[in-house]
């Protein structure tokens, strides 16, 4: 039994501590008291089905704040901290990465530390040249929030920025964690990693944004989006997955790694990145001018959170809705079972449903559930599949 340590409890963190807890001693690292009590308590801080089963019935898992405990004889340190995307630098905040390895630098290590944080293309190259003494490796997520432990379970594939034995190695430990009969595991070299995971992340924006254009064009052309968008994903070479049009994408990684990804081209030519950015902001003006066409006194957001399943609200789509109709005078209330406070950015929290409709001229919701039924003639939706 291996000891591997986990840094960061967030989605990437969590959802890798428990995959390793079945067959490993884990112990996750964290610098929030309050998580690191909730997970002792086995409740999971995060909305995710799976790691909420899991983290009741994993035996070989414990949660601390104390770094000397954590790194202690450990033989793998997954680092999983949040690397936010910094709008003046056009890079991405790998601060809390590089002080994790600043600290095992000083602890003179011999664990193989792995990097599962979105970080810009290059990064694990130059810090490994400012520590050559470590084993450092890049290895990216590929997880869906609300089902980040699946994804991890039943991988799509398993990338590893390193093709030395050490790489192998990684690879075969996740492999060997994953509950998936036959998973490709692809060993390239660190700086290929990295870009895997912005260009991937940067097509699914690129889907959302393509279906929100036909959706916008065929909305201002009062034509069936939904007849249009079925017809064209029976094209074998398109599909129909990932089409349900949305108020714009959101959440975690999306429109951090698009703006990474285009910062990364600099002298390189593009014309496609920037447009998928800026297609988004598009789509959010749009969807608020015609919430604004219904001339609403007050508009009621329904739920904050990026999609079902998931408690994460963080840069959701509907927030940027919310903040124009709002620039224009429009009183705003907004429904969110998951926040416990009167008012979100000065709008009032209004969590008794009866009362949120009763409120509410227009009810915005970036997906359309059972419960807003009996007032369907009130909701603002572009949600044609019913689903995320």
């Amino acid at each position: 039994m291996l000891k591997i340590t986990v840094v960061g409890t967030g989605y990437v963190g969590l959802s890798n501590a428990m995959m390793f807890a079945n067959q490993h001693h884990v112990v996750a690292l964290d610098i929030d008291q309050h998580r690191v009590e909730l997970l002792k308590n086995k409740v999971s801080p995060i909305q995710d089905e799976y790691i909420e089963k899991y983290l009741k019935k994993v035996t070989h898992f414990e949660a601390t704040v104390d770094q000397e405990v954590a790194y202690h004889n450990s033989d793998f340190i997954i680092i999983a901290t949040p690397t936010n995307y910094d709008e003046k630098t056009n890079y991405f905040d790998t601060s809390s990465i590089e002080a994790v390895i600043n600290k095992l630098a000083q602890v003179e290590t011999h664990s193989t530390i792995i990097i599962k944080s979105t970080i810009p293309v290059g990064f694990t190259k130059n810090i490994r040249e400012q520590y050559p003494n470590l084993k450092i490796i890049f290895s990216p997520e590929f997880l869906r929030e609300g089902k980040a432990l699946y994804d991890n379970l039943y991988p799509s594939r398993i990338v590893i920025g390193d093709r030395s034995e050490i790489g192998q190695k990684v690879g075969e430990l996740f492999k060997k964690a994953a509950l998936k009969a036959d998973v490709d595991v692809l060993l390239m070299d660190s700086t290929e990693a990295e870009a895997v995971k912005l260009f991937s992340n940067t097509y699914l924006a690129m889907r959302v944004a393509y279906f929100n254009e036909l959706d916008t064009y065929c909305e201002s052309r009062d034509l069936n989006s939904k007849d249009i968008i079925q017809a064209v994903g029976l094209d074998p070479r398109i599909g129909t997955h990932y089409n349900n049009p949305s108020f714009g994408y959101g959440g975690y990684c999306l429109p951090k790694d698009t703006k990474q990804l285009l910062a990364n081209y600099q002298a390189v030519p593009q014309n496609l990145i920037g447009a998928i950015i800026q297609s988004n902001t598009t789509r959010k003006d749009f969807i608020a001018e015609k919430i604004l066409q219904l001339k609403p006194k007050v508009v009621g957001i329904y739920r904050l959170v990026m999609k079902q399943g998931s408690d994460n609200f963080r840069e959701s789509a509907i927030q940027a809705i919310m903040k124009r109709i709002k620039a224009k005078g429009i009183e705003v209330i907004v429904y969110e079972p998951n926040l416990s406070e009167e008012h979100f950015f000065n709008s009032e929290v209004v969590n008794d449903l009866k009362v949120f409709k009763q409120k509410s001229d227009v009810i915005v919701a970036n997906r359309f559930v059972r419960e807003l039924s009996d007032v369907r003639d009130k909701v603002y939706t572009r949600d044609l599949f019913g689903e995320n």
